[in-house]
């Protein structure tokens, strides 16, 4: 991930490690002997799914979590079953799972109605007696007792290309009246008949000698290189906006406690913009995120009555209450279907799971929102939904996308002032300014701050690092929803620099909380090679006000420095007057979009060496 704000960005990246291969050999912790898996669908949507697989443990670390095998599963919607579950030892003993070292795990909700917010369960199982070169066998059975969506149905596996898998099976078993699509990639089609009314296709996959990896940052998933299968019964992606609009949007229909709530929230607000902005914060912010989203359990929102006796709801019932509200204020919307996570386009065959969050389109201000998020403000949408397909349950339109916001949206300025007394203990203040990505995140953490924390932050960090300090922060308001985002610090720490005598000090500030163009530059001295990441622009600009002790005779400081590439530039100007040190560092990143192919990754790299040079000079002093 490249990114002036990486630290305050949560992306959600997927563990399938996908072609970059070295053709070195890869040391193995685990071999999974086989993979079967079978699917029977019926013409109504429902279907019964059969996994089985063994694994044998090949190394001690690998131990640990070898021992436990999980299914999750909706218990509204499905049944599961464990068919058999056993360690097979070594020398051929058979120890099956005890029925009681199985787990059932329901995630919870608010009180006793947490069934209702969340029906997502996980039934987990415990082998006994596993050692290595032990294998471990699971197989259980999934029935879905009601469709997804009625008439349908869809569903992908990936094979990561960095575990070893010596025999793979997928098959699907499904009427022969059924319109499907599938694609395999890495995969042999083994079977494809018709057996009276029934159609059965499968494919097969080995990969028994996997390749080390060169690659290290999956923060941009990409279906078509990584080996699977995706079988599906939908033709279109607006046949899934359709499909889940047709239960979803008369949900967001206007009732009197709506439109009594949507009065009372917009009070003397008339400009629709301004009135859009107060609904959505006060979903965003008064109603709790709980329960399932799009792709698991139920895909029917709940009645918005419930959702605002409870103030509780999952990402489809803050999308229908939001769309409502705005309908009661005469201010058109729609819901749209996004990859919350780290997909940014659209597999080539159609299945739910590409689409797994729910947010609004307010078309009259091309505006997308996401008021799932309760740190985002109005106009901006979290990093994990820019830059996205995005599938408009009305109003669908092929190669939509949710916007980039331009890079001069995100701003970082920091000011920071310090002295040097006599003895080398440092005190001073920083001041830092945010705009964008890192002021929605920057609030997000402050909002989460304990008291308790806050009081002994600086103090705690000093210690950690060996030193003697102690400081005040102070933050701004955390609850408003706005694009900028400003806090302080105030602090002292003792002997920071060695004093007296001669010596050196690098340029950065002693609090350590803000120095974002180092952070940055360090990212990029190693950049990921063999795969696209996620990146995004924005400016930093970083001063300093160094008061150095009179005694002090400076022999040397920085030079001053000018650099840029295609995509960003740097300056460094460094002046000494008296015993006062200013200096002024900008980055400018002109990023354009989310997604960052190789190339550019290497291109930012040579800049951050030269960019590295200068931040490594130091002051030298006796």
């Amino acid at each position: 991930m490249r990114s002036l704000f990486a630290s305050f960005i949560t992306a959600f990246v997927l563990s399938f490690p996908v072609i970059a291969a070295t053709g070195d050999p890869l040391e193995l912790q685990t071999r999974f002997n086989h993979y079967h898996a079978a699917y029977i669908i019926n013409a109504d949507g429902t279907a019964v799914e059969s996994h089985e697989w063994s694994k044998t443990v090949l190394k001690e670390q690998a131990l640990e979590w070898s021992k436990k095998a999980s299914v999750s599963y909706s218990t509204s919607a499905q049944q599961a079953e464990v068919v058999a579950a056993y360690t097979l030892k070594a020398d051929g003993k058979r120890i099956d799972v005890p029925k009681d070292n199985y787990q059932v795990e329901v995630n919870s909700g608010k009180g006793k109605d947490s069934p209702v917010y969340s029906d997502w369960s996980t039934l987990t199982v415990v082998f006994p007696d596993v050692a290595l070169g032990d294998k471990v066998v699971f197989s259980y059975k999934l029935t879905q007792t009601e469709p997804m969506f009625p008439g349908h149905y869809s569903t992908v596996h990936y094979f990561g290309d960095q575990i070893a898998h010596d025999d793979v099976r997928i098959r699907f078993d499904y009427p022969a009246a059924m319109w499907v699509q599938h694609e395999a990639r890495g995969m042999q089609e083994s079977l494809n008949e018709t057996r009276g009314e029934r159609k059965v296709v499968e494919w097969t996959y080995t990969n028994p000698a996997p390749v080390k990896s060169e690659r290290r940052d999956y923060s941009v998933f990409d279906s078509d290189k990584i080996a699977g299968v995706s079988f599906s019964t939908f033709r279109t992606y607006a046949d899934i906006a359709a499909a889940y609009g047709t239960r979803a949007l008369p949900k967001a229909a206007v009732t009197e406690r709506v439109n009594k709530l949507a009065a009372e929230i917009v009070k003397d607000k008339t400009a629709p913009r301004e009135q859009a902005r107060a609904l959505y914060e006060w979903v965003a912010t008064n109603i709790t995120y709980a329960g399932n989203c799009i792709g698991i359990g139920a895909v029917v929102p709940r009645d918005l009555d419930f959702v605002l006796d409870n103030k509780m709801g999952d990402c489809k019932d803050h999308a229908t209450l939001l769309q409502a509200l705005l309908a009661a204020r005469d201010i058109r919307s729609t819901q749209a279907l996004v990859n919350a996570g780290s997909a940014y386009r659209l597999a080539k065959v159609p299945v739910v799971s590409t689409v797994n969050h729910v947010i609004n389109y307010l078309p009259a201000f091309d505006l997308f929102v996401d008021a799932t998020s309760d740190s985002t403000p109005f106009g901006m949408l979290p990093f994990g939904d820019q830059d996205k397909p995005v599938l408009l349950v009305e109003g669908y339109k092929d190669g939509t996308r949710t916007p980039v916001p331009p890079a001069s949206s995100n701003k970082q300025h920091v000011k920071s002032k310090f002295r040097i007394a006599d003895n080398g203990t440092v005190s001073g203040n920083i001041e830092v300014f945010l705009n964008g990505i890192q002021a929605a995140g920057t609030r997000e953490w402050a909002r989460n701050l304990s008291k308790n924390v806050e009081d002994d932050m600086i103090k705690d960090m000093y210690r950690s690092q060996g030193m003697i300090g102690s400081g005040k922060f102070v933050k701004d308001d955390p609850t408003e929803l706005t694009d900028h985002y400003h806090y302080k610090a105030d602090y002292t720490v003792e002997k920071f620099i060695k004093m007296p005598g001669a010596g050196a000090f690098y340029i950065y500030s002693p609090l350590g909380i803000a120095t974002p163009i180092h952070s940055y530059i360090q990212g990029e001295l190693d950049p990921e090679r063999e795969a696209d990441v996620t990146c995004s622009g924005g400016s930093v600009i970083e001063e300093y006000t160094i008061e150095l002790p009179k005694k002090l005779k400076v022999l040397s400081v920085p030079e001053n420095m000018k650099v840029a590439n295609a995509f960003a530039s740097y300056s460094a100007t460094y002046k000494l007057k008296g015993n006062i040190l200013t200096v002024k560092r900008v980055l400018d990143d002109r990023t354009k979009g989310n997604v960052c192919s190789p190339q550019i990754s290497i291109e930012y790299q040579k800049l951050a060496e030269k960019i590295v040079d200068n931040l490594k000079e130091q002051v030298l002093y006796k």
